[in-house]
């Protein structure tokens, strides 16, 4: 438990010492923001903010992790898959953000570039979920605490899963500290889930060793406090964005945390507010085809419908920082 405060307290303080020394860099080098003209009025203001800021705290997330890593397993370590592949996620969004930002190509990556290349890593982290004998194709279904088998299913599921998840935390960031804020909340959460399961490790729901879920909730700590760190310089009027660079690393750490633990399901819960960035594109597109141009949001991603209905973007943050909290909880009392 020491070394996990530690963690804690190490990544927070990480990213409020190296954070300041990088910001200068990121100006000197014009990696700075574009902002859409389809954008809400209020955010042109931001064009040439310092991005690519998740870089920071996914190396130190990493750094950190692994620094203080429990124990090494040598064929089903959770905590090493974690950083493993939400370092793959992170390096579609990195480079999404490069081609962007310093080849000036707006749209960046073509969308169908970014589903193949998550669904290419989605497919592999799923392989390794299905083949470690810990993991396995089963699941947790909450409250109920009961285990399904998904069979043949589960590559093809989580593969889904894993590329609408990655996707939504990337449309969630929109808004000052809003994604850092909700995955420091969600990630908490996961910290205490890891725990539960390394207390009652060997059980059904939780088959493992206590050092594999030990190694997750050192993760997902970490995460949280460089969140928290990054909030700091994130939080409005942000000096720094994450980018895709950062919102594609949470993402994937947020799903693969989910996974390892046999508790997609929960990502209802703890991802509820990045989900509903997602269905309310979703939504949007499809009633705007269906109707000839009509639209059931002022905005999509919701969060932007809530700042055309004149509320500030600190008060949606705290208002989606809420909600995640709440639902959090929710999340954890489902298991016990």
């Amino acid at each position: 438990m020491l070394r996990l405060i530690f963690a804690f307290i190490l990544s927070v303080v990480a990213m409020l010492t190296i954070t300041p020394r990088v910001l200068p860099i990121l100006r000197k080098l014009k990696i700075g923001q574009t902002v859409y003209e389809l954008g809400p009025e209020t955010h042109k203001a931001k064009q040439g903010t310092p991005t690519m800021g998740g870089l920071i705290f996914a190396l130190v997330t990493t750094a950190i992790a692994l620094a203080l890593h429990l124990v090494w397993y040598s064929d089903t370590d959770f905590g090493l898959a974690i950083i493993i592949f939400s370092l793959f996620s992170m390096a579609i969004g990195f480079a999404d953000d490069y081609i962007k930002v310093v080849q000036k190509r707006n749209l960046g990556l073509v969308w169908w570039q970014k589903v193949v290349a998550q669904t290419v890593i989605g497919a592999a982290f799923s392989f390794f979920c299905a083949l470690t004998p810990a993991i396995g194709t089963k699941i947790v279904i909450p409250l109920w605490n009961i285990v399904w088998d998904m069979g043949p299913w589960y590559v093809p599921v989580m593969t889904v899963l894993i590329v609408f998840i990655i996707n939504s935390a990337n449309l969630q960031d929109g808004l000052d500290g809003l994604l850092a804020s909700v995955a420091s909340v969600s990630s908490i959460a996961w910290t205490v889930i890891s725990l539960l399961g390394a207390v009652t490790a060997g059980s059904a729901m939780f088959p493992s060793i206590a050092g594999n879920y030990a190694n997750v909730a050192l993760v997902s700590l970490t995460l949280a406090g460089t969140c928290i760190g990054f909030l700091w310089f994130n939080f409005y009027p942000a000096k720094v964005f994450m980018g895709d660079t950062g919102s594609m690393f949470i993402g994937g750490a947020t799903v693969a945390m989910a996974m390892v633990l046999r508790m997609p399901i929960l990502l209802l819960l703890t991802a509820a507010t990045m989900i509903a960035s997602s269905l309310s594109v979703i939504i949007q597109r499809t009633y705007f085809k269906a109707t000839h141009g009509k639209r059931i949001f002022k905005m999509s991603p919701i969060h932007h419908h809530f700042e055309k209905c004149g509320m500030t973007e600190p008060q949606i943050v705290a208002m989606y920082t809420a909600v995640t909290g709440v639902l959090s909880i929710v999340a954890v009392l489902s298991l016990i």
